[in-house]
């Protein structure tokens, strides 16, 4: 009141208590309110927290809004996941990588030894047979290791858009039915993923990607050049296994949407390229690597407000598009559920006439995308030689910079690298000497 003196609208805006309707605490104000740091897990993140979410509290408080953008741990998800790549990163430049991750950028003058990249080809082809030999154990389906090993593994979620991927499968399909003759780069693609439990779109989708899985590994026209593997129970014992195989990471989400995103710092910490929306920490991504080495498609954040604006009708997109409108008519039709022919009319209702992701808009890009991804995988070194170019440019994403950031700029406390003991030998066994500062 004192800082907008009059402006009843602003106050009641921002107020603890929620004006409309039931009285409730705004807990995501309270915590504005009640801290003295706040800060989004992304740069872009960050913005959309200051610019829309919260611009009122950021135009109150703008001294306490930052940016941290997350981090993974290497020693887990490179160290201990992927042992073969690991030692071939230590062959050519120590192991001191492995506390600081900075030192991955020393691998960029390996990017055009054509030993190494053979080396990195040859780790990525023997993951991808011990994946293989997983999924034929688990699931009976023999997948093809030469193909593209093409992964979308997270929550289940409709912005996170594991229907727009579930697209292109069935679109990948129809080319294949239509011509089964045509040059085709062969493609393994794997879903993994759970479901919040009262979430029934999400459920749905889960059983439209297993039920095309069905059909597609079923078809003795396909053979072994389009796979389709749901993971089931995903969880990071499985993920440690899946990510060192990938050739191809799916961060596919509706811009504006993820707040950063772990999973794809992963994936190209392990030599997988990512195709992926300008979203979450896709976008610091591109810039640590550059545009060349990763696969982009999709609006931007303020193209998605521009059609939202404008107003979208995502029919116009299905009528103008062949392969999108077979898509859609065979998921509506039963194509993919002859048992229970309208199974699936959730789905086909959800996205022509409240295509809140906009996936039908995204459609048609997504797959040019996907085709610049297959002629690039045709030719192995240029692939690896992005691979290698990602692995470089990951050192900004350890989860030792975001901590020492914490450290320094919310809690106040200088990092250290003092080491604590297993939980079960209590604080006591800690040395004694004072930590040394980094």
């Amino acid at each position: 009141a004192k800082k907008y003196p009059g402006d009843a609208g602003r106050m009641r805006r921002m107020s603890i208590v929620e004006e409309d309707g039931e009285k409730r605490i705004n807990m995501a104000y309270l915590s504005i309110v009640g801290s003295h740091a706040v800060n989004g897990v992304a740069a872009l993140h960050s913005e959309i927290i200051k610019s829309e979410t919260f611009r009122e509290f950021y135009e109150m408080y703008p001294e306490r809004f930052q940016n941290k953008t997350n981090g993974i741990t290497p020693r887990r998800w490179l160290l201990l996941c992927n042992p073969g790549l690991s030692d071939i990163i230590a062959e050519k430049i120590g192991e001191e990588w492995v506390t600081d991750l900075y030192q991955l950028q020393n691998l960029k003058k390996f990017a055009d030894d054509e030993n190494f990249l053979r080396n990195i080809i040859k780790v990525k082809q023997e993951n991808k047979m011990k994946l293989a030999e997983y999924i034929q154990e688990n699931y009976n389906i023999k997948v093809n290791t030469s193909s593209i090993f093409d992964i979308h593994v997270k929550r289940i979620h409709e912005y996170k858009r594991q229907l727009l991927n579930c697209f292109h499968i069935i679109t990948l399909y129809n080319r294949l039915k239509r011509d089964p003759n045509q040059a085709f780069v062969p493609r393994t693609i794997m879903v993994g993923g759970k479901a919040a439990p009262g979430y029934h779109m999400a459920k749905l989708i889960i059983k439209l990607i297993n039920s095309v899985a069905k059909v597609i590994n079923n078809d003795p026209i396909i053979g072994d050049r389009l796979k389709v593997v749901y993971l089931e129970n995903y969880r990071v014992s499985l993920a440690e296994k899946i990510i060192p195989a990938a050739d191809l990471s799916e961060q596919i989400s509706t811009a504006g949407t993820e707040a950063s995103g772990t999973g794809n710092m992963k994936f190209m910490l392990n030599g997988a390229l990512t195709i992926g929306t300008l979203d979450g920490a896709n976008v610091e991504m591109r810039e640590e690597m550059g545009d060349e080495n990763i696969f982009i498609f999709g609006m931007k954040v303020n193209e998605v407000e521009e059609l939202k604006r404008s107003g979208y009708h995502p029919q116009e997109y299905y009528e103008r598009n062949r392969d999108l409108k077979q898509v859609l008519d065979q998921i509506k039709g039963g194509f993919f559920s002859p048992e229970e022919p309208g199974m699936f009319t959730d789905i086909y209702n959800s996205v022509m006439y409240n295509d809140r992701f906009c996936l039908l808009k995204d459609y048609e890009d997504y797959i040019k995308c996907q085709d610049s991804v297959s002629e690039v995988f045709k030719d192995p070194l240029q692939w690896a030689k992005m691979c290698v170019l990602n692995i470089a440019s990951s050192g900004k994403f350890s989860s030792d910079r975001t901590i020492s950031e914490y450290a320094r700029d919310i809690w106040g406390v200088e990092p250290n690298d003092i080491k604590l003991p297993p939980p079960h030998e209590g604080l006591d066994s800690m040395d004694s000497k004072p930590p040394q500062k980094k």
